[in-house]
């Protein structure tokens, strides 16, 4: 199993299929095993060679309880070292959730190992809604939950919790009360290929679709009926689209 040590810490990545590079990040509460559970690495290896890491605080990697572990500067590093440790000038990134808002620090913090992005369910503006996390030390699983569901507004089945109590939620509830504070003057500048994708059932749905007006390479795919964490486990209506996107890619000027 890869590892890598970033800042001191050891980042857990796996990689899998041959071709372009592409880097998977997860969401919160989630890790690299996602991609593969919800069917998007058996495709995408086919076509790419896949980079998936387990985000600090998440799966194989480890997990700090100081909140200051959790910048999004520190959180770039470790696609960084991925990278570096692989020997990846640029990759095409896919981020998801966590991922997107680490896809917009890898713009502030590291754009020039940037081909393309594909952010889902991400937004650059202030979220104050993680709020809901402060006080919280994560040995309250309900709490957690509860917390959880304020931020995305909306109710976690029974299933997902499962998969959420699986975690650390001790280093969760640690990196839950970083700060995310606004990203917006980087819309703007940002000449990469983009594609952008949400549920029309996420609360975050008219804050992504609201990014791509502001990109001047964008595409924005609206998934119908999906809720938040729906956009992850939609895999079968989320890769028709990206596989066109970064099949673009591969000719110069397309998007």
């Amino acid at each position: 199993m890869p590892f890598v040590v970033s800042t001191g810490r050891r980042i857990h990545y796996e990689v899998s299929g041959q071709g372009p590079d592409l880097f998977l990040h997860h969401g919160f509460t989630s890790s690299s095993q996602a991609w593969r559970f919800f069917g998007f690495t058996e495709v995408l290896q086919q076509h790419y060679r896949v980079i998936a890491l387990d985000a600090l605080g998440h799966g194989l990697s480890d997990k700090p309880r100081e909140t200051e572990a959790y910048t999004l500067q520190q959180r770039s590093a470790d696609v960084v070292a991925v990278l570096d440790d692989l020997g990846i000038g640029k990759v095409h990134y896919c981020g998801y959730s966590l991922g997107g808002w680490v896809g917009y620090g890898m713009v502030r913090h590291a754009r020039e190992r940037l081909q393309s992005l594909t952010l889902g369910a991400a937004h650059p503006y202030a979220d104050t809604s993680w709020d809901a996390f402060k006080g919280l030390d994560g040995t309250d699983v309900n709490a957690f939950i509860t917390a959880f569901e304020s931020v995305l507004n909306e109710r976690i089945s029974p299933e997902v919790k499962m998969m959420i109590r699986a975690n650390d939620l001790q280093a969760l509830a640690a990196a839950a009360q970083q700060p995310r504070v606004s990203m917006e003057e980087l819309l703007p500048l940002i000449d990469l290929p983009c594609l952008m994708f949400c549920g029309d059932a996420d609360a975050r749905h008219a804050a992504v679709g609201r990014c791509v007006g502001l990109l001047p390479r964008a595409r924005f795919v609206s998934l119908p009926g999906v809720t938040h964490f729906g956009g992850l486990m939609q895999s079968k209506l989320v890769l028709p689209p990206l596989l066109e996107f970064l099949a673009g890619q591969q000719e110069p000027g397309l998007i």
